[in-house]
């Protein structure tokens, strides 16, 4: 899953601390998803793109992985 929570932020003029304090959460749980580490559960992804008051989809974007399949 990819993601724009960096962007938002830099939008916003926040840190990671800011934006983890405002949303209940450790910087390193931003920190985790932002690199693509981690992927957060519903309610914690709406919860970001409800604090930059925008839709989920706007923040988040699923990436379906291509997978071969060796028939050999």
């Amino acid at each position: 899953m990819k993601n724009k929570i960096k962007v938002y932020r830099a939008m916003h003029d926040l840190t990671q601390e800011d934006l983890a304090q405002a949303i209940g959460v450790t910087r390193q749980t931003i920190l985790a998803i932002e690199k693509g580490k981690y992927v957060p559960s519903l309610d914690l992804a709406f919860r970001i793109s409800h604090y930059f008051k925008v839709n989920i989809e706007e923040v988040f974007s699923y990436e379906d992985e291509v997978r071969t399949v060796n028939t050999d």
